[in-house]
């Protein structure tokens, strides 16, 4: 048996197993036993044949890994009148031939049909183009299609393992680009990871797209790529990595915050894990008002007295200007109203969270194994948040990204400001109403149809105050 109890069986980790079994009574009993013995979770069971001798039938099963789905296979294969005949990943099969595919709007089933939508009906589209290049959005996909653009170095939190890997996370974020907010993304992997090479190649395509969706470049270099394209380009630009997880961590806080009845501008935060997405947070909590925020990296606390700090770090140390007592991650949270963790496993223990201040907010949100486990944390805190599925309060960039970018588009934006990323997270905030807020309901599920339509309006509207809108109704 494996010591990773605290993951729990999930569809991400599912098999079907399909079975030749003794059709005599008390053999579907013996099966299920030793799934669930074995901590499996029994999702489906189907026919597929029956005999008078034998019966085929397909047991679906959640896991916790796949080391964890191969010690079920084998106990059930150790049964006496059970034969394994298959087992199926589902997760993979889900992906096979990927998660994306190009659909006709109209159909093309006569010559006059043909003759329109190609030649040669659109050689006048293609002139009246080239006549009026803004129309560029209104008569192509460029209106409502996101260029989702990776190196592959820092896939989820496995690192660098290349541009082909990332396929499979990119094809998935332009899924759910279409299936949240009903915009085209189209997953576009390059086999550089030379800042020079990736601002050039994505500059090169922009015409094709009406905004471009960084995501899993590794820091540094994803600061610099997004600074350099947001000068160049004339369509937003948003590394979802850094921004989006800023914008939902800070959705999530505003309605904790009003859970403890605390303000911004009173409270004292521990940041853990000041990378991309960490120094996004950072930055946004100080425009809206956070004044103490200390900053934890392997090292411990990213202070002034540190001589080993990076550029990045020395710049962080400037906008946080944390006190020079506080010189380890225990130091941090003493007396911390919030602890954001973006980091790494088992990082925070239960002594850490009794020197927190009264009814403390922890957002744990490390995945797949937070910085504290719930279980642990929850009779210490007031308000607890993961960025995982199987718990209350996912903080998830899905939140973000599809109604952000929809909203942009909608508006023909040039850019993504502060203040609409801003306007996105208190729209999210407030999905939820106050009557419904409680320490276990903070942030809105994904599924809520709701978000997207409020982020994009918010995010619209925004846009158009600031002036960095093109289409004004």
């Amino acid at each position: 048996m494996e010591d990773n109890q605290e993951y729990l069986p999930s569809a991400s980790n599912s098999i079907t197993v399909r079975l030749m079994i003794e059709n005599r009574p008390g053999m579907l009993a013996k099966v299920t036993s030793a799934i669930g013995e074995y901590g499996g979770n029994i999702g489906a069971i189907d026919i597929v044949r029956a005999g008078e001798e034998e019966l085929v039938r397909d047991i679906t099963i959640n896991t916790r890994s796949d080391e964890h789905a191969q010690t079920i296979v084998e106990e059930v294969q150790g049964i006496d009148g059970v034969e394994v005949v298959n087992v199926s990943d589902r997760t993979f099969l889900l992906h096979l031939g990927g998660k994306l595919e190009v659909e006709s709007k109209t159909p093309l089933r006569t010559r006059d049909q043909l003759s329109m939508a190609y030649t040669p009906g659109v050689a006048r589209v293609c002139e009246a183009i080239h006549e009026s290049p803004e129309d560029t959005h209104r008569l192509t996909i460029k209106s409502n299609t996101v260029a989702v653009v990776s190196d592959g170095t820092a896939i989820l939190g496995l690192g660098d393992l290349g541009s082909g890997a990332a396929m499979p996370v990119m094809e998935g974020k332009a899924q759910l680009l279409k299936e949240f907010a009903d915009v085209n993304g189209f997953p576009v992997c390059l086999d550089t990871t030379g800042v020079d090479e990736i601002v050039e190649t994505v500059r090169r395509i922009a015409p094709a797209f009406g905004g471009i969706n960084l995501e899993d470049i590794a820091a540094p270099r994803c600061f610099a790529i997004e600074e350099r394209l947001k000068d160049e380009l004339d369509i937003p630009v948003f590394h979802d990595d850094q921004h989006g997880t800023a914008v939902v961590t800070v959705a999530a806080l505003l309605n904790a915050l009003q859970v403890v009845d605390k303000r911004l501008d009173e409270i004292k935060v521990a940041m853990v894990g000041i990378g991309a997405a960490g120094t996004a947070v950072t930055e946004m909590l100080l425009q809206m008002g956070v004044e103490q925020i200390v900053g934890v990296d392997r090292q411990g606390a990213v202070t002034a007295e540190r001589d080993d700090l990076s550029e990045a770090k020395q710049e962080y140390v400037e906008m946080t200007n944390p006190s020079g007592d506080d010189r380890t991650l225990s130091d941090a949270v003493e007396g911390a109203d919030v602890f954001i963790g973006l980091s790494g496993p088992g990082v925070l223990d239960v002594d850490d969270l009794k020197k927190m201040a009264q009814e403390p907010i922890v957002f744990a949100m490390a995945n797949p194994k937070p910085e504290i486990m719930p279980e642990i944390a929850y009779p210490h805190v007031a308000v607890m948040a993961t960025g995982r599925s199987d718990y209350p309060n996912q903080i998830n960039n899905v939140l973000c990204f599809p109604g952000l970018f929809k909203g942009a588009l909608d508006c023909r934006a040039t850019d993504i400001t502060d203040e609409m990323k801003i306007a996105a997270a208190e729209a999210i905030a407030d999905t939820i109403d106050d009557r419904s807020l409680t320490a276990d309901y903070i942030i809105p599920s994904v599924f809520d149809k709701e978000v997207v339509t409020r982020v994009s309006e918010a995010v619209s509207q925004t846009a158009r105050d600031g002036g960095v809108a093109r289409k004004r109704t």
